[in-house]
């Protein structure tokens, strides 16, 4: 393989290894964040009904 080319594969390589690493935390993150939008919600809720 050309220079050229080992440098496309690593800079693909690493997108890739980064991109896998930023789904990875929002996979863990999104389900959080949707309970706690849900749990302020019906805080603010139970809040209006006292």
């Amino acid at each position: 393989m050309s220079d050229e080319t080992k440098t496309i594969v690593k800079k693909f390589g690493a997108f890739s290894l980064l991109l896998f690493a930023a789904l990875s935390v929002l996979r863990a993150l999104v389900p959080l964040a949707i309970i706690a939008a849900g749990g302020y919600w019906a805080y603010k809720e139970l809040a209006k009904r006292t």
